[in-house]
C-alpha cells in the first residue's frame, strides 16, 4: 500500500519545486458542508414534481447520482432508435429528459446552497484561506487554483478578507472579471483572454453566479447590488435564464460545452498551459480521478509537470481510496519516459480546509 503524509509535509516536499497548483473537485464543498453537497442529498431535496418520471428512472437504475442518469438517458436516447421506428418517440423523450434533469440539478443546489456568506463561520473562512494562501499568496511559488465545482463556496472564501481575528491572508482573487465602459452597473463581466493575464482563479465547469449574457459573460456580484447571490441566481433561473455550468454526464461532452465557451475553454487552456511546464506541481483536493473528468486529468499525463500531490480521504485501503490511487499511478504510467511524472497521497483531513471541527 502507498504512503500517506500529512499536507503540511507535502507541503514543505513541494517547496523543490517553482510553482504549486491546486485542483479543486467536490470534496472541497463536501467538506464544508457534507448535507448539501452530496449527490445522495441533491437527489433528497430535488423537485421532480414537474418530471415526476425521473424520480422512477433514478430508482430503476439505483442511483443517486445526477451525472450518471444524465449520461444513460442521453446514450439510451442515441441507441434506442435502432431497435425500432416506433421507438422515436421514446427516444425524444429521453433526450428531454436528460435536458429537463440537468435544469432540476442547477435549481436544487441553488435552492439547498447556503444562502449568504454568514451561513458559514468566519473561522471556516479563516481556515480556508489559510489554505489557499499555499497557492494564492506566494507571488513566486504560487500558481493557480482551479475548481471543477459550480457552487458559491471558492468565491466567498476569496471575498472574505475582513476577518475580524488574527492577521490578514492576502490571496491574489483575481478571476478575469471586471468592468468596462458598457458593463451595467449590476454585474461585471469578463475580460476575455487578451485582458486576463493575471487571472489567478478559474471556475472549470463554471459557476452559479456566472452567467452567460450571449455577447459576454456576466458575473453576478453582491457588492454592486446589496442582494445576495442565490437570491439574484434564483431571479435569473425564474426568468429562464441560467448559470454558465457543465452538466454532461461524460467527459467528451463536457470537453463540447467547454470548448464552446469562450471563458471556459480559456480556463481550459491555462490547466493545460500550466500542466505542460516543467518544475511545477499539483495539489488535488477532493477528487476522486474518476473517467468523467478524464478531459482534464489527461493533461496531467501528457504533460510536463513533475509532480502531482492527491488527497485522500480516510483509510488509504478503502475501495475508494484504492479506486484514486490506481487512476494517479495510471496518470503517472501514462507519462513519456523524457519527463516521468512522480505521485504523492496527502491525508485530505490533515489539511484542515474549513478548520479542524469542519
Amino acid at each position: 500500500m502507498v504512503d500517506v503524509i500529512s499536507f503540511d509535509q507535502a507541503i514543505e516536499d513541494s517547496k523543490q519545486f517553482k510553482k504549486r497548483h491546486l485542483l479543486l473537485g467536490n470534496g472541497f464543498s463536501i467538506a464544508c458542508r457534507p448535507k448539501i453537497f452530496t449527490y445522495g442529498s441533491l437527489f433528497e431535496q430535488a423537485d421532480f414534481s414537474a418530471s415526476p418520471r425521473l424520480r422512477d428512472v433514478f430508482e430503476a437504475v439505483k442511483s443517486t447520482d445526477f451525472e450518471h442518469v444524465i449520461r444513460m438517458l442521453e446514450d439510451a436516447s442515441r441507441v434506442v432508435p435502432v431497435y425500432g421506428d416506433d421507438l422515436s418517440d421514446v427516444a425524444r423523450d429521453m433526450a428531454s429528459d436528460s435536458e429537463t434533469l440537468k435544469d432540476i440539478l442547477i435549481k436544487t443546489i441553488a435552492s439547498n446552497h447556503p444562502n449568504i456568506p454568514n451561513d458559514i463561520a468566519d473561522e471556516q473562512f479563516w481556515a480556508c484561506r489559510k489554505f489557499l494562501a499555499h497557492f494564492l499568496a506566494d507571488r513566486e511559488r504560487g500558481g493557480q487554483v482551479y475548481t471543477l465545482n459550480y457552487d458559491l463556496l471558492l468565491y466567498w472564501t476569496l471575498m472574505h478578507e475582513d476577518m475580524p481575528f488574527g492577521d490578514p491572508i492576502p490571496l491574489a482573487a483575481n478571476d478575469g472579471f471586471g468592468r468596462d465602459e458598457d458593463t451595467e452597473p449590476e454585474y461585471v463581466n469578463w475580460m476575455g483572454e487578451t485582458s486576463s493575464h493575471g487571472q489567478r482563479v478559474h471556475y472549470l465547469h463554471g459557476a452559479l453566479h456566472l452567467f452567460d449574457a450571449g455577447s459576454e459573460l456576466q458575473k453576478y456580484t453582491w457588492i454592486n447590488t446589496g442582494k445576495p447571490l442565490l437570491e439574484q441566481a434564483r431571479e435569473a433561473m425564474s426568468a429562464a435564464k441560467f448559470p454558465l455550468f457543465v452538466a454532461e454526464g461524460k467527459s467528451n461532452q463536457k470537453l463540447s460545452k467547454v470548448k464552446h465557451s469562450a471563458y471556459l475553454h480559456h480556463s481550459y487552456k491555462s490547466f493545460t498551459s500550466q500542466m505542460a511546464q516543467q518544475k511545477q506541481v499539483l495539489f488535488i483536493f477532493g477528487h476522486s480521478l474518476a473517467a468523467n473528468d478524464h478531459h482534464v486529468l489527461k493533461k496531467i499525463a501528457k504533460g510536463k509537470v513533475s509532480k502531482v500531490y492527491v488527497g485522500l480521504y480516510g483509510a488509504a485501503d478503502s475501495e475508494n481510496n484504492k479506486a484514486i490511487i490506481s487512476s494517479a499511478q495510471a496518470l503517472a504510467s501514462a507519462r513519456s519516459g523524457s519527463h516521468p511524472l512522480e505521485v504523492a497521497f496527502y491525508d485530505a483531513v490533515s489539511a484542515q480546509v474549513w478548520g479542524a471541527a469542519a
